[in-house]
């Protein structure tokens, strides 16, 4: 009697399933870097509030770009209280660089749109950035054009608008920004071009430090050109105007 021989079939081994996806693992990585960043910048941002800011990262692309040129680098930078910063700077930076400085939260939506309609035409105008934009981009980031960048730049404004405040904003702006060929903040700039005291600044000499600050390598506060010295002339006009500044 035959047997009849029956061929098993080959058992299907259970295949394991990884417990996450690799876009699962990406998005993870992603929410936590994210988590990162939000808590670091925040610590950063109510820190600064009440310590000095010692350094920026365009001092530092400064001190890199002189070097590799071969230059001498040159770096002055000396943190003053805005109550030892001549109200004449402070008045002069609003008439410069952004005349609804007290008024807006951050953005000068106005502005913002006359400098891009400009632009298109491809006429030539300072940009439309705040004070507030300017001190989230010196403090925290580094210089370009990039959506990144300005998305970036866009996120530290509102947190030091809501952290610092307008007082804060403006004396870490005046202690901050670029004045001169490694020249950064008012009492440096005082000296360098003045060689007094930020606190002593006259009308007219603060407008020279403002005049400078769109090109502040390029041009000079003292024995200016033409162009600076028209614009000193319009920003000590405008100065007028401002009135009292109450933070």
């Amino acid at each position: 009697m035959a047997t009849k021989i029956t061929q098993k079939k080959p058992t299907k081994k259970p295949v394991k399933k990884e417990s996450t996806s690799f876009m699962s693992k990406v998005s993870r990585f992603l929410f936590k870097m994210m988590l990162w960043f939000f808590g670091i910048s925040l610590f950063f941002v109510v820190l600064y509030k009440f310590v000095p800011v010692p350094f920026t990262p365009l001092m530092a692309i400064r001190a890199i770009e002189n070097k590799v040129a071969g230059k001498e680098v040159y770096f002055s930078h000396d943190w003053e209280p805005l109550e030892n910063i001549s109200v004449n700077l402070q008045k002069a930076v609003i008439a410069s660089e952004d005349g609804t400085f007290l008024q807006h939260n951050g953005f000068d939506f106005t502005a913002m749109q006359k400098a891009y309609n400009n632009n298109e035409r491809g006429r030539r105008i300072k940009g439309g950035s705040t004070i507030s934009q300017q001190t989230a981009k010196n403090v925290f980031l580094w210089q370009g054009r990039s959506y990144l960048r300005k998305g970036l730049e866009a996120y530290f404004t509102v947190l030091i608008e809501l952290v610092w405040g307008k007082e804060r904003i403006m004396e870490v702006y005046l202690n901050s920004i670029e004045m001169g060929d490694g020249v950064y903040g008012a009492q440096a700039a005082a000296e360098h071009w003045y060689h007094k005291d930020a606190a002593n600044l006259t009308p007219t000499q603060a407008a020279g430090i403002a005049a400078i600050l769109p090109s502040p390598r390029k041009y000079k506060a003292t024995s200016s050109s033409t162009y600076i010295n028209n614009r000193k002339a319009k920003i000590v006009r405008i100065m007028r105007t401002v009135g009292k500044i109450n933070y």
